[in-house]
């Protein structure tokens, strides 16, 4: 065989080698093509019916491949936003007839003593003094909303230094002495002789543990105890908040920070917060660089926990 021929066969192989390249390449690239017409239409399919499907792509291309998981990332993102959309419209809709609830209850009674002096001409001192009751606690109520509508908004400033949480501890407890005392509550104090300083804020700190002791009083009057202790964890301070009343069920422990969510058992004032405490001193707990949170075997033990970074000197 010639020097020719073998030149003219192996010019033959690579003609037809580079056309073999070149289609598989039309090919590769006309399948890719087909497989972004899918996903696209897939993508379309799925924000006109609002459903909450993901994109599948039966391919073996990895940049195909990856972006599938990206746009599937981007969905449950979606998804993820509009349950906590839809989860923020029923809390609000519940909060403003739990606020329009507790606001029209004592107004009503407000009202009707004031009908009642106006029409006797005059009102004696009991009556009075249940007025001015009524009318604080609704004053409560509307600052308790506006400093929650505050702190959900960050725009409140706390200032931080250095507080003696001891101090703090033994106050709170003696701001609540007649009632604890007058509902034969026990009361258990284990906190250090000597002072303890922790990177916070006193009235923040204060209106936390009020709250925290309120709500301990008011659902944990079954057990007659409150016990306060304080634990050093290393950099941080635990500050324990407990009583042995009825307690919180698993099913609610998630929820019970939530804004104005209140246990079933009654809407009587008597035995209910409004539902906004246990939330701010959450949100309060967080602005102090903290946390706040609840473990609770019902009937025998509740505890609310306030962490909290100690003052570096």
């Amino acid at each position: 065989m010639t020097y020719e021929t073998i030149l003219f066969f192996l010019l033959i192989c690579i003609g037809i080698l580079f056309g073999a390249l070149i289609y598989q390449r039309f090919q590769f690239g006309h399948k890719t093509q087909a497989k972004l017409r899918e996903i696209s239409g897939k993508l379309r399919e799925i924000q006109e019916m609002q459903s909450d499907e993901t994109v599948f792509v039966f391919t073996d291309n990895p940049e195909l491949i990856e972006l599938a998981a990206q746009v599937n990332a981007l969905l449950e993102e979606n998804r993820k936003a509009k349950a906590d959309c839809r989860r923020f419209q029923l809390s609000s809709r519940k909060m403003l007839s739990n606020i329009s609830h507790d606001i029209k209850t004592p107004m009503t009674v407000i009202l009707g003593y004031l009908e009642i002096m106006r029409l006797q001409g005059g009102g004696t001192a009991a009556m009075l003094q249940k007025t001015e009751k009524k009318a604080q606690d609704v004053m409560e109520l509307i600052n308790q909303f506006f400093t929650l509508a505050k702190l959900e908004a960050g725009d409140m400033d706390i200032e931080l230094s250095s507080v003696d949480v001891c101090e703090i501890c033994r106050e709170s407890v003696l701001d609540f002495y007649e009632i604890l005392t007058g509902n034969g509550f026990d009361v258990e104090l284990s906190l250090p002789e000597t002072p303890v300083h922790i990177q916070g804020n006193k009235n923040a700190l204060q209106r936390i543990l009020f709250n925290l002791i309120s709500n301990a009083v008011r659902y944990g009057a079954d057990g007659k105890y409150l016990g306060i202790g304080l634990r050093d964890t290393g950099r941080e301070i635990s500050i324990d908040v407990a009583d042995k009343g009825k307690g919180i069920d698993k099913a609610f422990a998630d929820r019970i920070f939530d804004r104005l969510f209140t246990l079933e058992d009654s809407r009587s004032r008597d035995v209910q917060g409004n539902g906004l405490g246990l939330t701010i001193s959450k949100h309060l707990a967080e602005q102090l660089g903290g946390s706040l949170t609840v473990d609770s075997t019902p009937h025998v033990k509740t505890i609310f926990t306030l962490k909290l970074k100690k003052f570096v000197y």
